[in-house]
């Protein structure tokens, strides 16, 4: 999940030419943000995402209702994500609770009691390997080991760093339009390059 800027440029950019690098105006217009909600399949390389005006729990679940209902419901799913509160919501509990034919009743009450009393009991029950869906978070400070992180470097390189946009809808279009042309031109799984050994002499 990541929030973008609708940026224009009020001015626009000058190309390179001999002997001069390209230059941009670092002034702009400021048109809102869009967040985008996205899911790396580590199988294939396709991403699965969604653009909305925010990233709230709200949006968050309706993502992985969407993302679920890809598959059949004998496949299980294992979720990675980081901290953010969204990702360990009272929503993301019940939503897994329902895919996994647990009894809503014994959740508790948010805030107060069973799994939903505090942010770590969700996170201990979202983590529980014996559900269909299983979310596993990655430690603070090592984001860069979800790939859909490695994935938002490649739209931030290709689309948005050099892209002026007029309206949170021409940033909607453009992201939406990039995802469709990566899955089918630019898709395959990530491959580690880092043997895992400690970084010593």
């Amino acid at each position: 999940m990541s929030g973008i800027q609708a940026l224009e440029r009020i001015a626009p950019s000058l190309p390179m030419t001999p002997g001069r690098v390209e230059r941009r105006e670092f002034e702009y217009i400021r048109h809102g943000t869009q967040a985008l909600i996205a899911a790396f399949d580590v199988a294939t390389g396709q991403v699965i995402g969604t653009v909305a005006d925010s990233r709230s729990e709200a949006e968050f679940v309706t993502f992985l209702k969407a993302l679920v209902a890809t598959a059949p419901k004998t496949m299980g799913w294992r979720v990675v994500c980081d901290n953010l509160d969204t990702h360990k919501s009272e929503g993301v509990v019940r939503l897994v609770a329902a895919q996994c034919g647990i009894d809503q009743a014994t959740l508790g009450r948010k805030g107060r009691d069973g799994v939903l009393a505090t942010k770590a009991s969700r996170a201990t029950f979202l983590s529980d390997k014996s559900h269909r869906i299983t979310f596993h978070f990655t430690p603070k400070h090592a984001s860069w080991l979800n790939q859909i992180e490695i994935w938002f470097s490649i739209l931030v390189r290709k689309v948005l760093r050099r892209a002026s946009f007029t309206s949170k809808a021409a940033l909607k279009d453009r992201i939406e339009r990039f995802i469709n042309h990566f899955n089918k031109t630019m898709a395959k799984p990530f491959k580690w390059t880092w043997a895992g050994k400690p970084l010593t002499r």
